[in-house]
């Protein structure tokens, strides 16, 4: 068997999340693995580095696959091509590249970087892709709050209820919201892996520390509180993507 590293990007809006679900149809996995088992002519299984919600997008996601042979560099191209022409528009393959057999997408990765959008000026061409909010927002107040980040390691104040995480320990290296256009700002947010819902639940809790509406300092309290129920709601799913996965470089053939 041979293993293959898989780089894509998706629009996540019309799919109900990455992974495959009992009684959920129309996941992204699933796209995947139908079509890829369709060109490899045998059944694939797609492992992804993570699980993303209904409604959230990647720019670089990292997955793996496991074909019967080996590959060379230009079947690959050709490969990639045949893919992107039977995907649907919303998926897009960038490149497949031969790894390891031991290679993981989801375990060997060292560090993952979200970016979360909002905008202060309605614009109906960027409505799908951002979370428009009106009035004040004290966004120095919100980069202070959210250097608290990366003083702590346990995050289930901002992770969704009854998951089957082990544990709720994150260890977030960077957390800045920086303008990206006309009143238009990203949230960067970079971490070793995140909880499902972490991201929003941030976004959505430092949006309240914005508006005057908690203090730095409640925030902190959210965090030590380690109890959901605490911390904001949800910032809404179509503004947030994933845009980075790194690896350690020794892991490529």
């Amino acid at each position: 068997m041979a293993r293959y590293f898989i780089t894509l990007s998706y629009n996540g809006s019309n799919f109900n999340g990455w992974q495959i679900q009992l009684n959920t149809p129309n996941t992204v996995q699933q796209t995947l693995e139908d079509n890829f088992s369709l060109i490899f002519k045998e059944k694939v299984a797609v492992t992804g580095c993570g699980r993303t919600d209904a409604g959230v997008h990647a720019r670089n996601y990292v997955a793996h696959i496991d074909l019967q042979k080996t590959l060379s560099s230009e079947e690959l191209n050709k490969i990639c091509f045949k893919l992107n022409k039977i995907l649907p528009p919303s998926i897009s393959i960038q490149h497949i590249k031969a790894v390891k057999p031991e290679a993981h997408a989801r375990f060997d990765a060292t560090a993952r970087v979200y970016q979360y959008y909002i905008s202060q000026q309605k614009n109906p061409f960027r409505h799908a892709f951002t979370h428009y909010v009106y009035g004040e927002i004290n966004f120095d107040l919100m980069n202070q709050a959210a250097k608290l980040l990366c003083e702590y390691n346990d995050f289930t104040s901002f992770s969704k209820l009854h998951t089957q995480n082990k544990n709720n320990l994150c260890e977030i290296s960077y957390a800045q919201w920086l303008p990206c256009g006309e009143q238009e700002w990203l949230f960067k947010i970079t971490a070793n892996r995140f909880l499902r819902g972490m991201v929003r639940a941030i976004v959505g809790t430092l949006l309240q520390v914005g508006r005057n509406k908690i203090s730095i300092e409640e925030f902190r309290t959210i965090i030590e509180a380690k109890n959901r129920s605490k911390a904001g709601e949800n910032a809404p799913p179509q503004a947030l993507f994933l845009c980075g996965i790194q690896y350690p470089k020794q892991l490529c053939v």
